[in-house]
């Protein structure tokens, strides 16, 4: 069944492995498979990560990088609160998050070879260029493969929540594939029986006994990974735990601190999550494409992420988990300086940023810098290999352990990058 499997792309994978569940026991319920753990590497002390994703290419002028010239956005920066180290301004969009500047690492020399939106964020998620002929593992993949499950926690390892596409598990078992949850209002959905408990029960119990032969034959691998599977799947079934996947038990006041906006309720999820033992969440916020009328486009998205990001930051503070919880924001490049003749800004891979917060994080720290104009990386360039690496050297991932794909081709974790330690207390 291996051999068949490695032959699918992931999204054929884990479709494969739901219709099994689904069709066997009525639910469609995927959770991720336990693994060997791994002895912790040298990095940081992010036990959890969220990974804030913006989907279409965020204008690093008009969100972290602000100018003051000719390139400058509609709104003028604004500038942050008082012991923020050497983070001065945020633009003009961020006022929320620029009072919680001191809580922020961020990263204004991100430069990318590529302006395409599919490879562009591919590569922030795996830090590989895609090929045709592998799909590489996301970080959340990597982090099961060396880590394993954490010991008592019954709800998935890694979740994401949006629509975006996803590279998932890549070469990795479809068993640490991601948790996908479309709609945060909504949950995780399917996760009672269809056919009520009593038949539920019986086909489970009907399906122990056909199997108990055969993996009594053929003791391999293969076939322990599908009997664990199934186990996995009625441990998480039966967890009280799956109340993390429902925010309407959040108080009212909490849900509207996050903003009414699907990424807004997103990240509110992924705190839940994170704080009931799913160790990493990435959320997914669209509508960056901005290449028409960009200052419209960024008081509706520039609000949604100012408001969203400073609660989550906020929010994990004050529940003592901001130290060991790293907040990271990526996405696949930024925009261009100049104005086009749409009154928009377009592809822009030359110079961009990117967002780390808690996780053993400097805050009021700015790494790297771009021109007077942001157009080019004037010091400091970093890759988005350096950044997986750093999000991997952040979890104490062991970035230069090689792993095998089924093909016997060596991988690592973050590629060829090399973490930004500066960023680290």
């Amino acid at each position: 069944m291996k051999t068949t499997l490695n032959k699918f792309d992931e999204f054929s994978r884990r479709q494969f492995m739901e219709r099994v569940a689904k069709t066997a026991l009525g639910v469609t319920l995927l959770p991720v498979g336990a693994q060997v753990a791994r002895a912790a590497a040298e990095g940081g002390s992010a036990k959890r990560v969220i990974y804030l994703f913006m989907e279409g290419g965020m204008s690093h002028i008009d969100t972290f990088d602000p100018k003051t010239g000719a390139t400058k956005g509609a709104s003028d920066p604004v500038k942050a609160n008082a012991g923020s180290g050497n983070i001065d301004f945020l633009g003009g969009y961020m006022p929320k998050l620029a009072k919680q500047a001191n809580k922020l690492s961020i990263i204004r020399s991100m430069s990318s070879k590529t302006g395409v939106h599919e490879s562009g964020r591919y590569i922030m998620r795996t830090a590989y260029e895609p090929r045709g002929t592998i799909v590489h593992p996301s970080m959340g993949a990597w982090a099961s493969h060396f880590k394993g499950r954490i010991e008592g926690v019954t709800l998935p390892d890694s979740v994401t929540i949006g629509n975006g596409a996803h590279p998932g598990a890549g070469f990795f078992p479809p068993a640490l594939s991601p948790i996908p949850i479309t709609n945060a209002a909504s949950g995780l959905q399917n996760t009672k029986s269809a056919i009520g408990d009593e038949m539920f029960t019986k086909r489970v119990a009907l399906m122990d006994e056909f199997d108990t032969a055969f993996r009594k034959k053929f003791q391999s691998d293969d076939v322990k990974a599908y009997t664990e599977f199934y186990d996995e799947t009625m441990k998480l079934l039966k967890s009280k735990d799956l109340g993390a996947f429902d925010i309407s038990q959040e108080p009212a006041n909490v849900r509207e601190k996050y903003g009414n906006s699907g990424f807004g309720q997103g990240c509110l999820l992924a705190r839940r999550l994170v704080e009931n033992g799913v160790r990493f969440v990435e959320v997914q916020a669209g509508g960056w494409d901005m290449h028409n009328n960009i200052d419209t486009a960024m008081t509706n998205n520039g609000e949604m992420l100012d408001t969203a990001f400073s609660a989550l930051v906020e929010d994990l503070e004050a529940k003592g988990m901001l130290k060991d919880t790293l907040v990271v924001l990526g996405s696949e490049f930024g925009r261009t300086p100049e104005i086009n003749e749409n009154a928009g800004r377009d592809h822009y891979p030359l110079c961009y940023s990117t967002v780390f917060a808690g996780g053993g994080t400097k805050g009021g720290f700015i790494y790297g810098s771009s021109d007077k104009d942001g157009k080019r990386v004037a010091d400091k360039q970093t890759a988005p290999e350096d950044f997986v690496a750093t999000i991997a050297y952040a979890m104490g991932l062991p970035i230069g352990e090689v792993v095998m794909s089924p093909s016997g081709r060596p991988f690592t974790v973050g590629h060829k990058g090399v973490p930004v330690k500066d960023l680290f207390v």
